[in-house]
């Protein structure tokens, strides 16, 4: 993990979420977030449930909902101010494989050319390897010049560029995991 900069989902940081929800936009798409539309996140016991199945979501004795995997979320945060969102997907289903691949990440509007998110992918990286993965499949829309950049900066090695019916083109990285 990067000290300082990775922390687990908190309900302590409710109005610290919130912010940055409200930076992106409600209703906003945040990658890495685990967030669904049907998430109540506004209220305490909402966002309190809410955090409880993002903790939940990488307990391997939990299964995952039919078509999903299990995924380790984190915030990108300094001190309790909430800047982002990385998720690391355990595994990968087909779709995963086109489509999302192992890291999600989005960093809130206000925050982003620090280089948040090329440090939140190297921070997780370690962790992959201790889940058994050697190397991480990352994917960005093909007009995504900036998390082009962040993936290309962490070491992803563009494997393709497909064009995914319903989505557009995607660029397909793989991103080899250091050897702890």
């Amino acid at each position: 993990m990067t000290p300082g900069l990775l922390i687990a989902p908190t309900a302590r940081l409710h109005r610290s979420w919130l912010a940055a929800r409200d930076d992106w936009g409600r209703g906003v798409h945040q990658p890495g977030s685990g967030l669904f539309r049907s998430d109540d996140v506004d209220s305490p016991d909402g966002f309190a449930a809410w955090v409880r199945r993002l903790l939940r979501s990488s307990d391997p004795g939990i299964p995952p909902a039919p078509g999903w995997v299990h995924c380790t979320y984190w915030w990108i945060a300094a001190g309790d101010e909430v800047l982002g969102s990385i998720a690391l997907r355990h595994t990968l289903t087909d779709e995963l494989l086109e489509v999302g691949g192992h890291v999600g990440y989005g960093v809130r509007p206000a925050a982003r050319g620090r280089g948040l998110a090329a440090r939140a992918v190297a921070g997780v990286l370690p962790y992959a390897g201790r889940l058994g993965l050697d190397r991480v499949l990352i994917t960005c829309d093909e007009d995504n010049v900036p998390s082009r950049r962040t993936i290309e900066r962490c070491g992803g090695v563009l494997e393709d560029v497909r064009a995914i019916r319903g989505h557009g083109p995607v660029r397909r990285y793989w991103v080899k995991v250091p050897v702890s």
